[in-house]
């Protein structure tokens, strides 16, 4: 598996995510959704990967799901300009599906490297592709929304991803409470008030 720590600057990591052919998922793609959002975020949100529309604009969280993870950080007095959106595989998976293990393992390293460079406080990991992803193969997300995990000092969230939530909109009470969660944390964390 490729490493990248070697690289200590954003761009440059960037810069080797647009030529990555580690997996098949870059000859069926536009191109590469590396991420966006303040470089020094304290929040960090880690969607599965790329939908149609953000695969055509090469931005994360752009299509219907990202429009709603707008108006979710809205709720709690954020912008997407206030904190780093990416996803852990960086290229469009054919017909918008699930990425599978593999293609998780294989993007990883960039997803890491992100991670170390930004130093958030607070990751919340969208959905339970991205968990088991991320996290662990075995976690299931209607079992780990809305509890804390915290490795190596970073505290994560994990909570429903928005495009479960626009097929599941009784789901939203619960991702609700999840967002009042990572508001509470971060003015913890930082003794930063939001309001």
């Amino acid at each position: 598996m490729q490493s990248y720590t070697h690289l200590t600057d954003l761009e440059s990591l960037k810069k080797e995510a647009l030529i990555c052919k580690n997996c098949h998922l870059r000859e069926t793609c536009n191109g590469v959704v590396f991420g966006e959002g303040d470089e020094q975020a304290d929040i960090m949100l880690i969607g599965e990967g790329p939908g149609a529309k953000e695969d055509e604009l090469q931005r994360p969280f752009v299509g219907p799901a990202g429009e709603l993870l707008t108006k979710m950080l809205a709720a709690i007095n954020f912008s997407r300009d206030d904190v780093y959106i990416t996803n852990i595989v960086k290229c469009r998976p054919p017909n918008n599906r699930t990425p599978n293990q593999e293609e998780m393992d294989t993007c990883l390293p960039i997803l890491r490297q992100q991670i170390r460079l930004i130093q958030s406080k607070i990751i919340v990991i969208l959905g339970g592709a991205a968990l088991k992803g991320l996290i662990d193969k075995n976690m299931k997300i209607t079992k780990a929304r809305g509890s804390w995990l915290e490795r190596k000092g970073i505290h994560i969230l994990p909570t429903y991803h928005p495009a479960y939530l626009l097929r599941n909109p009784a789901k939203k009470k619960e991702s609700w409470e999840d967002l009042q969660n990572l508001k509470a944390k971060y003015m913890e964390l930082t003794n930063n008030d939001i309001d």
